[in-house]
């Protein structure tokens, strides 16, 4: 019996769509060879796909609705094909690394969006994103064809060699470039919305259109929502026939059908003060009880009758006619139209009428039954406790008045920080809150800039004492020349997230204190192993040796307890415990979802230790086993110190 390698890639996302695929067609795969591997492999049979299809199978014709560009084909090979790179783990740029629940990620988005499936997949409830508006000078990433040679020349490299390019109008392929860099990454980011999970994306009248036919194409148009209007700006003398003053955000659903309601909680609910208290119950003076709109000539008699005030005085609804005394039970007949009633029935008052409270005004319409002027009024009692759990919220409005941009620049300066074009956070916070979720929801923005989501989400949950949760992702890109004390995109957003937090608590003591301000900094790179794939006449007796450990060396046993996490679908804020034994690092994530070894000789000690932990899965160095026999004993420990069948350790345990 063999222990299986750990994949050291993400997963095809070929593979992922056969694997759906065969879930609702069965009978029409069959088995192939590969010609140059000889292995056995799973096929679509198309005939007999189309024969179960029917009519509803596209035909040869030459004319169809679609929406593509040149190197849509290769940005969709792009967003499927795998990725072997790793997230590094960096303690010492984070904030409370051992507790936060947030991450900060540096790399090209749309590597780290693949990293992150395993993880997250169908559990991120939100993700706000504003892409580069291809306006002619924004920097664009080329991920699925190789560039010209005149683009090669005028592109720069980040840290890691990504080729970065302006994206100009007079490049032939404007549009196109920009719809394949955007189209990639939504394809890979929506499997990571839940699926009553949403995406806000912000845009302007560059590539509505086209961002409208991508989203309608990967997201489904089924799960549009809407496009939302927002004022961005005052007005400038930059246009043409009109003075530009808005930009879009575009908003859908993963599934429109499992998408709860929005709400707006700043608009159309009264703030109300409870200043009253009777047996321990807060109310306020809610609703008069006289009404005067009603015209008791169309039947409301028995909303007009005598009340007695706190003092004794009789009062009724004012009229041209005041009878001396009352008649039928207390009920008084109209007179004429103008005589006024009360809110409630006769029935009604004398069954709620201990929820009433009775004031003195001077500008009281009651008179009291000799028809003079009295200075009582009558309102009805509002509870706290019953009010709140009936308050109703309106929907949103689709159009965004109060968010202008240069509130993002005002809030950074706030902050002591010089950064240009970020978004206001009260925008994405407001975005946050009209999804009305307040538990630990995780909110990803994959284009962060400056961290401006970070910072809604940390003040929402500051402002109704949520759970919620960030993850960041920006490219190492460089700052304008000029700068003040940083270099680069992540640098500044990372400041920015420290200082935010540190403002945040600052202004509520009180009930801040269990805020979570943190955040966990996690570094694309490549991948930890070695690059064991030569042709035979390549291989050298130090490409053999090297065989014996294929871990880089400068790579830490984090580096690999974070790959593992990520490999194999453990989110990478859980926290972990170390303990030493034998001289070996045991690594405990959440309790036994995942232990890992990556020291060393691995003795009984080592499984002892391992197995009283009650492991979900449990990681080894395939270079602690120096012989075949090791890892079959390997097998017996754990049968014998987790009771686990020859099947559980099969499944459980991994090498790398």
């Amino acid at each position: 019996m063999q222990i299986e390698h750990l994949n050291k890639e993400t997963t095809d996302g070929t593979m992922r769509n056969l694997d759906a695929l065969y879930q609702l067609f069965p009978s029409c795969f069959t088995e192939t060879q590969d010609v140059i591997t000889g292995k056995m492999h799973r096929a679509v049979d198309w005939g007999k796909l189309r024969s179960l299809l029917g009519e509803y199978v596209e035909s040869d014709e030459p004319e169809k609705y679609d929406f593509t560009w040149v190197g849509k084909r290769a940005a969709q090979r792009e967003a499927a094909a795998p990725c072997r790179k790793t997230l590094r783990p960096c303690p010492e740029e984070s904030v409370d690394w051992d507790t936060t629940q947030n991450l900060y990620i540096e790399g090209d988005n749309l590597e780290v969006l693949k990293l992150l499936q395993n993880s997250y997949m169908g559990k991120v409830k939100m993700i706000y994103i504003d892409p580069p508006y291809n306006t002619g000078s924004d920097l664009i990433y080329n991920d699925t064809r190789i560039l010209s040679e005149e683009k090669y020349n005028a592109s720069i490299s980040d840290e890691e060699g990504n080729r970065l390019f302006k994206n100009t109008y007079s490049n032939g392929s404007f549009h196109s470039d920009w719809c394949s860099m955007i189209y990639e990454r939504l394809v890979v980011s929506r499997t990571l919305l839940s699926d009553d999970g949403v995406i806000f994306i912000s845009i302007d009248d560059n590539e509505l259109k086209n961002l409208r036919n991508i989203c309608d194409e990967v997201l489904g148009e089924q799960n549009f929502i809407s496009v939302i209007p927002r004022i961005a700006k005052k007005g400038s003398d930059q246009g043409t026939h009109f003075r530009p003053t808005k930009d879009y955000i575009l908003c859908y659903a993963r599934n429109f059908g499992s998408l709860n309601g929005f709400v707006d909680k700043n608009v159309g609910v009264e703030k109300k003060n409870y200043p009253l208290s009777e047996n321990g119950r807060k109310y306020r003076k809610a609703h008069s009880l006289f009404q005067a709109s009603l015209d008791p000539l169309r039947g409301c008699v028995n909303q007009r009758y005598y009340i007695e005030a706190p003092d004794g005085t009789l009062i009724i609804p004012p009229g041209d006619n005041f009878p001396s005394e009352s008649v039928d039970g207390g009920q008084i007949a109209p007179q004429t139209k103008n005589d006024k009633v009360w809110r409630w029935s006769k029935d009604s008052y004398m069954a709620k009428k201990s929820i009433l409270m009775f004031d003195k005004s001077q500008r009281s319409p009651l008179v009291d039954s000799y028809g003079n002027h009295t200075d009582w009024n009558v309102y009805e009692k509002k509870y706290e406790d019953e009010e709140t759990k009936d308050e109703k919220y309106p929907l949103p409005n689709d159009v965004i008045y109060d968010y202008i941009n240069t509130l993002g620049t005002t809030t950074l300066h706030e902050l002591g920080l010089e950064f240009s074009f970020s978004k206001p956070y009260q925008l994405i916070k407001y975005l946050i809150e009209i999804i009305n979720k307040e538990d630990d929801i995780i909110v990803l923005d994959f284009f962060s800039g400056s961290a401006t989501t970070a910072q809604a989400v940390m003040d929402m949950n500051a402002e109704d004492n949520g759970k919620r949760k960030f993850i960041m992702v920006q490219v190492k890109e460089n700052l304008p020349e000029g700068t003040p004390d940083f270099t680069t995109i992540p640098e500044i957003a990372k400041e920015r997230i420290r200082r935010a937090g540190k403002k945040i608590k600052a202004d509520s003591p009180l009930t801040t204190q269990d805020l979570d301000i943190g955040f966990r900094v996690l570094k694309c790179d490549e991948s930890n192993y070695k690059p064991v794939a030569f042709a035979p006449k390549d291989y050298t007796q130090e490409s053999l040796d090297m065989f014996l450990d294929n871990i880089k060396e400068e790579r830490t046993g984090l580096d690999l307890l974070f790959d593992c996490m990520m490999r194999w679908g453990l989110e990478l804020s859980l926290p972990y415990d170390t303990q030493k034994v034998d001289g070996c690092t045991i690594y405990d994530v959440d309790e036994g979802s995942l232990v890992a070894c990556f020291d060393g000789v691995v003795t009984g000690a080592v499984i002892d230790a391992i197995a009283e932990t009650h492991p979900l899965r449990v990681v080894f160095r395939d270079s602690s086993f120096t012989e075949a026999a090791q890892k079959m004993n390997l097998f017996e420990l754990f049968k014998q110190k987790c009771g686990w069948t020859d099947q559980e350790v099969q499944n459980n345990v991994r090498v790398i």
